[in-house]
């Protein structure tokens, strides 16, 4: 099967989207499949070609999204077509319900199975910034409509993230969740002399993973640590990630035990990291999956999330837990999980990551197309 994915908002520092792209390209490959990846090239002008072992990236002249912190997105939607016609994919997957949602058109009319993936919440962030909720309510109610009538199915990693699409009746939403790499990162990346440069005498060494934007809401962690800290808990916390509230948030961690070491490239410098913590942090209220959760969770360590994000379904009983979208729920939370043996809440983080191998995202995706296919030939 050739399938070829496309996406915007990729790029260097793009975490879990460029993460997941690659593993599922992977896995794809695999198996002997064909894959392409078309994303923003770093320019406007250049359209660039380069293989990896497991697929060809396909880098198309895009533009900055203003706003968005330095992402990128294709401009020229008239060379995505020419593209994937010479291409002629058995199988198209879009990353992106905006600017691409058109190559759900256009696979239909070549009778092509395709995917949308819905990595957000365009409820949850039509309340979080939208001026008038129930205005903009309406008009995601249409668009998420005219979404999944374009494509042949709507690819959600958790039931929190299908909800939108339920609730307007779409018929093809189907649950796909995200995997981890349990090679990569693994209780056994624990290193002692890098616990002790993380937690700089600390007693507690908590982490925050994640991109520092405001719909992320990280300044709960930081706030988290303040109050643990006027409560006599003798933590550090680890900010790993940047993004565009970094700078307001060092002014709200000045003269608390925070270190911020900017977007971590290094895979496994980052693996030793989420291991040698004794909790990590996913106070963003939106997330559909959070990829740097389950990372920590494969790690070893225990997570404390917003209950009001999908990581209730990601973490289980066991491995962390939800609490309110408050600091100090979550500082009672980090306390929780600290309270428990060190040996229990690593086993028990290991195992449920262990349920989320890449090779099940693979294989439900491979399946996916493998239908949308069938149905094609029947109706032909």
């Amino acid at each position: 099967m050739r399938i070829v994915h496309l996406a915007n908002f990729y790029g260097p520092r793009s975490g879990g989207l460029r993460t997941t792209m690659h593993r599922v390209a992977a896995g794809y490959a695999a198996l002997g499949h064909e894959v392409t990846l078309v994303v923003p090239a770093e320019g406007a002008t250049r359209e660039c070609r380069t293989r990896t072992a497991d697929a060809e990236i396909v880098a198309l002249p895009s533009r900055v999204l203003p706003g968005s912190g330095g992402y990128r997105v294709i401009t020229n939607l008239t060379r995505v077509r020419t593209l994937l016609d010479e291409v002629s994919p058995d199988a198209v997957e879009v990353s992106d319900r905006f600017t691409l949602s058109s190559v759900g058109d256009w696979a239909r009319r070549r009778g092509v199975a395709s995917a949308v993936f819905s990595h957000e919440t365009l409820t949850g962030l039509a309340a979080a910034f939208g001026p008038r909720f129930r205005a903009t309510a309406r008009g995601v109610n249409w668009w998420n409509v005219r979404l999944a009538a374009r494509f042949d199915h709507v690819v959600a990693t958790t039931e929190f993230a299908a909800r939108e699409f339920r609730a307007v009746g779409a018929a093809n939403v189907r649950i796909v969740p995200l995997g981890v790499d349990l090679d990569a990162f693994d209780p056994d990346r624990f290193d002692e002399g890098a616990r002790r440069e993380l937690a700089r005498g600390a007693r507690v060494l908590l982490v925050h993973a994640g991109r520092l934007s405001p719909e992320k809401r990280p300044e709960r962690s930081i706030l988290a640590l303040r109050l643990l800290v006027r409560r006599g808990v003798d933590a550090r916390l680890v900010v790993a990630g940047d993004g565009p509230r970094r700078r307001a948030l060092e002014r709200a961690a000045a003269g608390y035990p925070v270190d911020f070491l900017g977007f971590v490239a290094d895979r496994e410098r980052l693996a030793t990291i989420l291991a040698c913590a004794d909790v990590s942090l996913a106070p963003g209220p939106l997330e559909t999956f959070c990829l740097a959760a389950l990372e920590s969770l494969a790690s070893g360590t225990p997570v404390v999330a917003s209950a009001t994000s999908a990581l209730r379904e990601v973490i289980g009983d066991r491995a962390g837990a939800v609490v309110d979208d408050h600091p100090s729920a979550f500082a009672d939370g980090i306390v929780a999980q600290l309270d428990r043996g060190t040996a229990e809440r690593r086993r028990e983080a290991r195992a449920r990551a262990e349920q989320y191998p890449w090779s099940r995202t693979v294989d439900a995706m491979l399946a996916l197309h493998a239908a949308a296919a069938r149905r094609q030939g029947t109706a032909a």
